[in-house]
């Protein structure tokens, strides 16, 4: 009579570790291999959705994912990209952290309202954040700020600095000495909005324009998906979009009084601040990441050497330095 043996997946994996024990290809795990690989296991069960909701009126995109009980991080991205910048992040984050990436309007798949019926400027993208923050009922997070996500998640922290357990910045700017040369062009805008101060700013939202974000600074150019550029150009290239972006550059002008009450705060409330910065970014260059240093007191610092997108080559040692920034904090 022949015989009909089954194996569960379990058995399986433990006869396969003890055999590469035995012939030595296999080095021994610390503790229960089992619970390693189920644990393992367990860690992939977070994926990434993809969601709406109506906010100020407004159709709001955002990702999400992680458990909800677990402690929130708020991903606020930067010019001209969407949520899509932290794809990855997202998933190496949440089998730890319940994770939160909008789209601003006009950015990834918001909604675009025309500029006839919306005032696109950062005091109203701060409080569509807030506001989707609220209506999902979220009212302690941390905030990782990056390039436009800094004065967005600077403005929310100035309204409701004790919702904050800490900061991630990764090339956002909070000092006026971080607006180096990159900025000329756009001082010259803020100081005389015309067609031709304009013009000298559109290419940044251009095909080579984009690329040349993703790509100056980094060391491995091999390492950024040109996904990047194509994905962000199919958003930015909508009726009225080009118009919005300048809007943009204008209103960015308003962040630069407001940077003494931030650090005022900064000072005020001491939340922890994880810095991780690609230091070859020429349009946050790192002299903009040391002023941190002055008025937080629990700061964590790294420069990496990338550019302005340091997630797409530097996105696994970021992973890990938040990861161990936030146990350490006690923030889990």
């Amino acid at each position: 009579m022949k015989t009909v043996m089954k194996f569960s997946l379990v058995s399986l994996l433990v006869a396969g570790t003890y055999l590469g024990l035995v012939s030595g290809t296999v080095q021994p795990l610390d503790g229960d291999p089992v619970k390693e690989l189920l644990s393992s296991k367990e860690k992939s069960t977070y994926p990434t959705l993809h969601k709406t909701l109506e906010v100020n009126g407004l159709e709001i995109f955002y990702r999400e994912a992680g458990n909800p009980s677990a402690p929130t991080l708020v991903l606020l991205h930067g010019y001209p990209t969407s949520s899509h910048m932290f794809r990855n992040l997202i998933r190496d984050l949440s089998s730890d952290y319940h994770l939160i990436a909008p789209d601003y309007p006009g950015y990834g798949r918001s909604e675009q309202p025309p500029m006839a019926e919306f005032d696109y400027t950062f005091d109203n993208f701060a409080d569509i954040v807030d506001g989707l923050l609220e209506q999902l009922n979220i009212d302690r997070y941390s905030l990782y700020v990056m390039d436009y996500g800094a004065p967005v998640g600077y403005r929310i922290f100035a309204e409701h600095p004790e919702r904050v357990s800490s900061f991630i910045v990764q090339n956002g700017n909070a000092y006026e000495q971080g607006l180096a040369d990159f900025w000329d062009a756009l001082r010259a805008n803020w100081a005389n909005n015309t067609r031709e101060t304009q013009k000298a700013l559109e290419g940044f939202h251009q095909l080579g324009g984009l690329k040349w974000q993703y790509l100056h600074g980094v060391q491995d150019s091999t390492k950024v998906s040109p996904d990047n550029w194509h994905v962000d150009l199919q958003h930015l290239s909508r009726p009225e979009n080009n118009e919005i972006q300048l809007a943009m550059f204008y209103d960015y002008r308003t962040n630069v009084p407001l940077y003494p009450g931030w650090q005022k705060l900064f000072r005020e409330y001491q939340p922890p601040m994880l810095v991780v910065w690609g230091q070859n970014d020429y349009i946050f260059p790192p002299v903009g990441a040391h002023p941190y240093k002055k008025d937080l007191k629990n700061l964590e610092f790294h420069l990496l050497d990338t550019g302005h997108f340091a997630l797409e080559e530097k996105g696994d040692e970021i992973a890990d330095f938040i990861l161990n920034f936030l146990k350490k904090n006690d923030i889990r």
